[in-house]
């Protein structure tokens, strides 16, 4: 078993940042393209978010687990719906190519925001798990860190992957298509990776299909 370590706890704001980022991104985007008013998203987030943080406050780990899962859930699914009906009116031309242009910035940013979360709620057993731990010498990505000898200075003040690091991985699943220098281990994160991939993917085909029509 892990020891007990006397680190500090990592901070949950930038997640939380994050998520209300996403709901926030989805006010720029036509109606049309969203489930309902585009601010209803930004709505359910904040919603989700008041369980969250009292969870959180209060010590109940699992709950605080769960309302966390369903707050990813959430503005996943709203990405993915938005994409879907974006792809599906681009034969018809149904956005001018401003409103176009802006979604899928609006969604590609989103892809990177949304999967930080994931990687950031699930590797590890989540950020409390983590937080448990002295060392982190496991979990669904090999950072560069755990690979250093003991002797190294992250490895003597117990270096734990945070948001931020979450956040890279990302962004360079979104940009190069791979999460270049950290090695995927886990089968439920090979499988998300290439959901996000796919996203990205869809996101920037809409944008090049869309240039092309212009020229």
């Amino acid at each position: 078993m892990d020891a007990q370590t006397n680190l500090e706890p990592e901070p949950r704001w930038p997640a939380l940042i994050a998520v209300l980022a996403t709901g926030s991104l989805f006010l720029f985007m036509p109606e049309r393209l969203t489930f309902g008013p585009n601010w209803l998203l930004l709505l359910l987030v904040g919603i989700l978010i008041i369980p969250t943080v009292l969870t959180r406050r209060l010590g109940i780990t699992n709950l605080n687990y769960w309302f966390g899962l369903s707050l990813s859930g959430v503005i996943t699914c709203a990405m993915v719906w938005s994409l879907a009906v974006l792809i599906e009116g681009l034969p018809a031309k149904k956005e001018n190519p401003e409103e176009l242009l802006r979604a899928a910035v609006a969604l590609w940013l989103s892809n990177i925001l949304v999967f930080a979360c994931w990687y950031w709620r699930l590797d590890a057993g989540g950020p409390h798990a983590r937080d448990l731990r002295q060392f982190h010498t496991e979990g669904a990505f090999l950072f560069p860190q755990m690979t250093l000898p003991p002797d190294s200075s992250f490895c003597k003040t117990g270096w734990r992957p945070g948001f931020v690091d979450y956040l890279f991985l990302a962004f360079n699943t979104s940009t190069a298509f791979s999460p270049t220098d950290v090695p995927v281990l886990s089968r439920w994160a090979k499988l998300l990776m290439m959901v996000q991939s796919s996203v990205s993917l869809g996101t920037l085909a809409i944008l090049a299909a869309r240039a092309i029509n212009i020229l």
